[in-house]
């Protein structure tokens, strides 16, 4: 008798749902109630994977990249199931920039995406209020308001105008790469879209930015540009993350979902410093060397400024009205209290010299 069963492999034959409820039988992460977020909608892996060999590295980062893909496929649906339509749509949109996606799951995701994008921009009411926004950038590349859909006219309101100043303070280092973002004072401040792109290179034993700002949401791409091996990692929780040792043939990622600074560090070079800051706003800046910075795109009304510098243990806070004309001339003061950590953690939180790394 002919031999009937299907001998394609398992992957094929459960497609891409039947995949999904694999995956989460072998780790062995009950479902839970609509009501209540799932435990598997997780930042960090459920299962820490040791990496001592370039094998261990290369099946590490296999596992990583299809934990994030399974994590924005099946977090999207969940929220889609939610009816929180904006969640959806950002992470169906992070899911559709993951290079070399397998066709197959963007023929599936596209048109919910579309979906997704359209009945969000159209509901009324604090719904399309709370819906993302088109980031604004840190200078005179920043993005201008988007454009009504063809055929539907503009919302009457007071035009986006631009928000600039200077930040004075920073001690030492100088009031260069801090970030100043606004919160709305008399109403929502919108979630802002994930910044697409950000990099956060390595470079000459150093970080490249050495403040990388980005939105929450935001994947950031961490590049090896070194003829040496690297293993990145933060223990600012809970953005915390370890890359593990890479090399510049496989650039490690990683999703921000909390807003706040980010410790970044190598474990195998001590000196190397840096830092990510995610912010929860779609009007956002940073200042350059002389400490002037500008913000394009925002609406007239009233704000909170807050500017965060590495230099400061907190976060600058003051008031602003922002009228038709915008507003030109913002001054910010920041802090100078944070002194220089001669011992600096390990990916384990045990301290260790600086001079440490080849």
């Amino acid at each position: 008798m002919k031999d009937k069963r299907d001998h394609r492999p398992l992957r094929r034959r459960l497609g891409v749902v039947g995949a999904i409820v694999l995956l989460q039988w072998t780790t062995q992460m009950p479902l839970v109630s609509a009501a209540e977020r799932p435990r598997w909608l997780a930042e960090e892996m459920p299962l820490p994977l040791s990496v001592h060999t370039p094998a261990d590295l290369e099946f590490k980062a296999v596992v990583e990249r299809q934990y994030l893909i399974f994590n924005l496929l099946a977090g999207g649906k969940w929220e889609w199931d939610q009816g929180h339509l904006a969640e959806a749509a950002t992470r169906w949109d992070a899911l559709l920039h993951v290079p070399n996606l397998d066709p197959g799951i963007g023929k599936l995701v596209r048109p919910l995406l579309e979906q997704a994008q359209k009945r969000t921009s159209s509901s009324p009411g604090p719904a399309a209020a709370s819906s993302p926004s088109r980031p604004v950038l840190v200078d005179d590349r920043a993005s201008e308001p988007a454009s009504a859909e063809p055929g539907v006219p503009a919302a009457p309101g007071p035009r986006p105008v631009v928000v600039a100043g200077s930040v004075v303070g920073g001690g030492t280092e100088g009031p260069g790469g801090a970030v100043i973002w606004l919160k709305r004072a008399d109403g929502n401040t919108p979630r802002p879209k994930p910044v697409r792109h950000a990099h956060l290179s390595q470079l000459n034993k150093t970080f490249s930015p050495h403040v990388l700002t980005v939105t929450v949401g935001s994947t950031v791409t961490f590049d090896n540009k070194d003829p040496i091996l690297h293993d990145v990692f933060s223990l600012t929780k809970p953005n915390d993350f370890d890359s593990g040792l890479f090399d510049s043939s496989k650039p490690y990622q990683k999703v921000f979902h909390s807003a706040g600074a980010v410790q970044v560090l190598c474990n195998i070079h001590a000196s190397m410093l840096g830092y990510i800051v995610v912010v929860d706003s779609p009007w956002f800046g940073q200042a350059g060397r002389d400490g002037r910075f500008r913000i394009r795109g925002v609406p007239p009304g009233k704000y909170q400024v807050l500017a965060w510098h590495e230099s400061s243990s907190t976060v600058a806070t003051s008031p602003l009205t922002v009228g038709e004309s915008g507003v030109e001339d913002v001054q910010v003061q920041v802090g100078n209290d944070v002194r220089p950590v001669n011992l600096v953690p390990d990916k384990y939180g045990k301290p260790r010299q600086r001079q440490l790394g080849y």
